[in-house]
């Protein structure tokens, strides 16, 4: 699989399942043994295995490899492994005390969220767009009573 297309069906599972402060960096030059690091934060053991597993289900889905997944025994630090990218999904204390980006942070990939828009976000959800205001009127100065 293209690694940009890689990428990005990571970042865009990660941020359906509203991962935080989602990283990617480039390693190449760095190491032999894969191109791209993808670190995100999730608030809590249940988000943090949520999003490892929406990820492979993801790359599974687009035809990619899932080489390995440790650490949803605990959720504080998931791993998954997908060849030439590694994920690493960490709750914000463990993130914090192994800054992942100081290591491998040197090349940062510049990637956009893909966030629907708030309509298509309403009607993903099953709820109706919001409705738009009318422009409100300009009304006319009453002439002073004299």
């Amino acid at each position: 699989m293209d690694l940009r297309k890689l990428q990005r069906i990571v970042v865009d599972a990660l941020d359906d399942i509203k991962a935080q402060d989602i990283r990617v960096f480039n390693t190449t030059g760095l190491t032999e043994l894969f191109d791209r690091v993808i670190i995100a934060t999730g608030t809590s053991n249940r988000q943090t295995r949520s999003l490892a597993a929406h990820v492979r289900d993801k790359v599974k889905e687009a035809g990619g490899t899932i080489v390995s997944m440790e650490g949803g025994d605990t959720g504080e630090w998931v791993l998954v492994d997908l060849g030439d990218a590694v994920v690493h999904i960490m709750q914000p204390a463990i993130r914090a005390y192994y800054n992942l980006e100081e290591l491998w942070g040197a090349k940062p990939v510049r990637m956009q969220i893909a966030r629907p828009p708030a309509a298509s976000r309403a009607s993903a959800a099953g709820e109706p767009p919001a409705a738009k205001k009318a422009p409100a009127r300009k009304r006319k100065p009453r002439a002073a009573a004299g």
